[in-house]
């Protein structure tokens, strides 16, 4: 394992060497090889960019997004030219089905969330279901911008107010115990759902207990004239 860490090291090096003179403009060649080429080490080139020009987090947040999300096109290309095929060899056909399901039900979310998260999602997997089950373009864009954005954003926050052992640390929770992970956000949010219904109802059985004792308003000879 720690051999394999060194390597991932190395080749991250050799890459931000190679990327150097683009300048923030790195980050940008970036996310986009790795979305439409060949998988990086994403996570943590990206946020060695932001934890050593912290004044520029936004700018490398949006370049690392919009750079993703142009990369994704080539994808969303070949996946509509005829990625069916390369779709079913790489999953089983219940699995194939189980996709073609969600994206059946909300295909915006189908997307948005793989977007959001870090490896082991297959993400390039559904960025070419998206484009095999004929997602609209404007939705599929809209999707991966979001989920990109709210992705670097995390990360670039974690590193800027943590440094990058956590970072690391969370990368290793995530592909160690991703099942466990999912199943604590999905309680967070429906927590975080019904809180937000609770408060509303709340709200709303207050104006109308207000409403109720409020005086009726007096009317007065001149009201009638």
């Amino acid at each position: 394992m720690d051999q394999i860490k060194h390597i991932f090291a190395a080749y991250g090096k050799w890459i931000t060497a190679i990327l150097a003179p683009l300048g923030v403009w790195g980050v940008f060649v970036l996310t986009f090889a790795d979305a439409a080429l060949m998988g990086l080490p994403l996570d943590i080139l990206v946020s060695a960019y932001i934890y050593r020009d912290p004044s520029h987090y936004l700018l490398y947040v949006v370049l690392a997004t919009t750079g993703s999300a142009t990369g994704c096109i080539v994808l969303y290309i070949i996946g509509y030219t005829g990625g069916e095929v390369l779709l079913r060899k790489r999953m089983s056909p219940e699995r194939f089905e189980k996709i073609r399901a969600s994206f059946d039900r909300h295909e915006f979310w189908a997307l948005m969330f793989p977007a959001m998260l870090p490896p082991p999602v297959p993400f390039k997997a559904v960025v070419l279901a998206a484009a095999v089950f004929e997602m609209r373009f404007t939705h599929f864009l809209l999707a991966i911008l979001a989920g990109r954005f709210i992705r670097f954003a995390f990360e670039g926050y974690i590193v800027i107010k943590f440094g990058p052992p956590m970072l690391n640390w969370l990368g290793h929770l995530f592909a160690h115990h991703f099942k466990w992970v999912l199943i604590a956000v999905a309680v967070g949010l429906v927590l975080w759902l019904w809180h937000r219904r609770r408060q509303a109802a709340i709200k709303q059985a207050g104006e109308k207990k207000r409403v109720e004792l409020e005086p009726p308003a007096l009317h007065t000879e001149s009201d009638h004239l």
